[in-house]
């Protein structure tokens, strides 16, 4: 695959917001940078439909000012998804047109009976938009999306969202508040699990997936449904990773690292955005013109809808810009916000701030527009209705296959190592006696579906323990089950079961980790990293056995594994696996399926380390050379920038992943040493950008059994005028080798992977060194080196 992390389009420069005064002031950087508005396309041409925009703004004609406020107005019509609970029947606020959308309701039967109303009874019968948090699918539920990242492969996770926007559309949702593309680089933060993790290259390619999944090859097919591009912007870099908490950041930092998944998003077509609920430098983005008119609207061109999050346009008041809901009102409409999700300020203020003159008509009538331009793409007026009779779900065949090669792409092996007395753990010897499987994710179906699991029904989850057991039965093994504990306790009353069951077995699989629902998503944020409860005891206690230790971690973040690390052979970490958990964490333990997956985030030796991420700038007092192992005994050892009680390093780095084979990599070749700068501008007439540039790399299986590899590609910009990070991922592809076979894997590269932010904030490729880096992970040691010149 080919992704590029963020601003991908024909044109590549990124102005600051409001900034023409900026510009003036200061020389442009030397070196290449391309006007990204001045040959930008609409992103989605089918919102910019000559016919379909006629057919808005002729209805807009015959609305009343009530009746546009209406569309701007959404309600909860089923269970609630944030504080403050649902508003009661919305029969009559319907049938007036006093409400454009409804979400979280859900089936057929109730999506029609509201429907019927607003087509029925409402004077110009303007069909509502149902929408609902389907995340990693809705009734077949694939890994959670920070699993579906570790597959760094961008066509499962397309299609995984096709399946999704198939079986919630039959049920009437045309609108799904997905992908979150946040970069999170801050494992504190229980949203981390929604995102893709810490890179925006990664990132950008997700985004991308999603979108062309979830809105298919048209938004009118009736097996489309409209994605929703959130949470912006950079809610992810909350501080502390506390939940909801404020973003600070430079601009040049935002435009870097935190824009380009959305943009990569807005490029694929999303149709709507939804607004963060943090401030970003003090201004919240519910009611920030600069992200949601500036950036979004002007410089991307973005042309769907903006809807807040939940009651996030009532809380201006307590983030304090706002004193009451009618300036709150008043504030996010004319910052760019269309729709007000659940807070009622719009209803209830919105009429009154056009009659005072306070919102102008014109704001209001052009957010109406960007609403109907959806619902007429999506076909609703013409097919408002869903079939009620249509077949019962079914977790079939076909639906179980792909969920189970999610899971399988989605697994880590972060550690499968020998011992002096005993080869590798893992993969299991498929005539293994008998399996000691301890630990409360092992038998816990619910927990595989991991939190936002949307219509998920742990009823069609098999557990590994389900899975283990039909496996030993037909091999005619033995399977001892232990819980040991709970996962938040402090009581061993099952310690002495689960050493018992550990002492009788040929190896021990352990099955640890967070609780789901309370412990990772939205407002689960934490500040200790470690297992929790006393899980990391009973590991240790079964370890003290001396039997074969495999330890499977469930969590929606990376943990704290120090101690794990050091005495445990192997480690999977298997994330939130879905509903075929059981047989394909069964077909890696015993080598059926070869694991694949690389981590999307950075694995933390403690806490303190957070927010730990690869692609950090370099310090005039870097550590390179000095041993970080112990604190420092020297002057040279003291004053460079590290930690005095932990190395600087990752436990397990980004883009790390082992298999059961190996794969060596050739010297890196490229096809020239220097590139002029010119050669970087965008080619007269055509649609993308040059690549002057290619590094190639021949890949060879040299162990025993198939595999596929996630071959990545990292780039360092050295002599720029601006400091630029250590390793930045620039490029990935994964390539199935049989043992012996080799494959060349080439990566072109041109302004899009050259690039970076400029202090005038934009993007230019400048006359610099740069180092290109090729391997399985962000450690790759295979590099060459070019110059761009003037």
């Amino acid at each position: 695959m080919l992704p590029r992390r963020s601003l991908q389009t024909a044109a590549l420069l990124v102005l600051l917001a409001g900034a023409a005064t900026l510009h003036a002031r200061h020389k442009p950087t030397r070196g290449t940078s391309n006007s990204m508005t001045a040959t930008r396309t609409v992103p989605n041409a089918q919102l910019a439909d000559a016919a379909l925009n006629k057919k808005v703004d002729a209805l807009l004609a015959k609305m009343t000012l009530q009746e546009k406020v209406g569309q701007l107005v959404q309600y909860s019509g089923g269970f609630a998804t944030g504080p403050g609970g649902n508003r009661g029947s919305y029969d009559q606020l319907i049938a007036e047109g006093k409400v454009g959308s409804l979400l979280n309701v859900v089936g057929a039967k109730q999506a029609n009976a509201y429907q019927h109303i607003a087509m029925e009874k409402s004077r110009l019968h303007i069909p509502l938009l149902y929408g609902l948090d389907v995340i990693h699918g809705y009734r077949t539920v694939f890994p959670v999306p920070l699993g579906l990242a570790s597959s760094f492969d961008p066509d499962l996770v397309r299609q995984t969202a096709r399946m999704a926007a198939q079986e919630a559309s039959a049920e009437g949702i045309r609108w799904t508040f997905s992908p979150m593309v946040d970069i999170a680089r801050d494992a504190r933060w229980g949203r981390i699990v929604e995102g893709a993790g810490e890179s925006p290259f990664l990132g950008s390619a997700i985004a991308r997936a999603y979108v062309e999944g979830y809105q298919g090859s048209s938004l009118s097919n009736p097996d489309s449904i409209a994605a929703c591009v959130k949470h912006f912007a950079a809610y992810g870099a909350a501080i502390a990773g506390r939940d909801y908490n404020a973003v600070d950041m430079s601009d040049l930092m935002l435009r870097q690292v935190y824009l380009p998944p959305y943009q990569a998003a807005v490029d694929a077509g999303a149709a709507t955005v939804m607004s963060a609920f943090n401030t970003l430098n003090s201004v919240p983005e519910t009611a920030n013109p600069y992200t949601l008119t500036q950036i979004l609207r002007k410089e991307w061109n973005f042309n769907g809808l903006v809807v807040s999050d939940w009651e996030a346009v009532g809380e201006l008041v307590p983030h304090g810009i706002a004193l009451d809901s009618t300036v709150a009102a008043q504030k996010a409409i004319n910052a760019g916000l269309d729709m007000d999700m659940q807070s009622g300020a719009y209803a209830d203020h919105l009429v009154s701030l056009v009659q005072t003159g306070a919102v102008s008509q014109a704001t209001v009538d052009e957010a109406v527009r960007r609403v109907l331009r959806v619902k007429y793409a999506l076909g609703l007026f013409d097919h408002p209705y869903v079939d009620e009779n249509a077949p019962k779900y079914e977790a079939t065949p076909e639906k179980r296959a792909l969920a189970r090669r999610a899971a399988e792409e989605s697994i880590i092996l972060l550690q499968n190592k020998a011992e002096e007395t005993r080869p590798k753990v893992l993969p299991l010897d498929a005539h293994v006696k008998t399996i000691a499987l301890i630990g409360p994710l092992a038998d816990a179906p619910g927990e595989m579906l991991g939190s936002w699991a949307g219509q998920g029904n742990p009823a069609d989850a098999i557990s590994l323990r389900a899975a283990l057991q039909q496996r030993l039965t037909k091999s005619g093994g033995t399977l001892l089950y232990a819980k040991g504990t709970d996962i938040l306790t402090t009581s061993q009353a099952g310690f002495a079961a689960a050493k018992d069951a550990a002492s009788k077995a040929d190896v021990v699989l352990m099955a640890l980790g967070e609780d789901a629902p309370t412990m990772t998503g939205e407002a689960s944020s934490r500040a200790h990293l470690d297992l929790p409860g006393n899980q990391e005891q009973l590991l240790q206690a079964v370890a003290s056995t001396g039997k074969p230790v495999v330890l499977i971690v469930f969590s929606g973040r990376p943990l704290v594994l120090n101690w794990a690390a050091e005495h445990v052979p192997a480690i999977l970490e298997a994330w939130y696996p879905g509903i075929e958990a059981g047989p394909a964490l069964t077909s890696i333990l015993f080598g059926d399926t070869n694991p694949s997956a690389k981590s999307p985030v950075s694995f933390p030796r403690a806490v303190g380390q957070e927010p730990l991420y690869l692609a950090q700038l370099p310090t005039g007092r870097p550590a390179t050379g000095v041993d970080l192992s112990h604190p420092p005994t020297n002057s040279e050892e003291k004053y460079v920038s590290r930690y005095i009680d932990v190395p600087n390093s990752p436990l397990f780095p980004f883009g790390y992943g082992l298999s059961y084979t190996d794969f060596s990599y050739s010297p890196v070749t490229l096809n020239t040493q220097t590139v002029p700068v010119h050669a970087l501008m965008l080619a007269p007439n055509q649609g993308s950008t040059q690549k002057p540039v290619t590094a190639s790399v021949t890949v060879r299986n040299t162990g025993n059994v198939a595999g596929t590899e996630v071959v990545q590609l990292y780039v360092r910009i050295r002599g720029a005028s601006v400091s630029e990070p250590v390793r930045m991922l620039e490029g990935f592809r994964r390539v199935t080798l049989q043992p012996g076979e080799s494959k060349p894997v080439t990566f072109p590269l041109g302004f899009a992977e050259l690039s970076f932010i400029n202090a005038h904030s934009q993007r230019v490729v400048e006359p610099a060194h740069y180092r290109v880096f090729v391997g399985g992970s962000s450690t790759a040691s295979h590099a060459a080196d070019f110059q761009i010149t003037e």
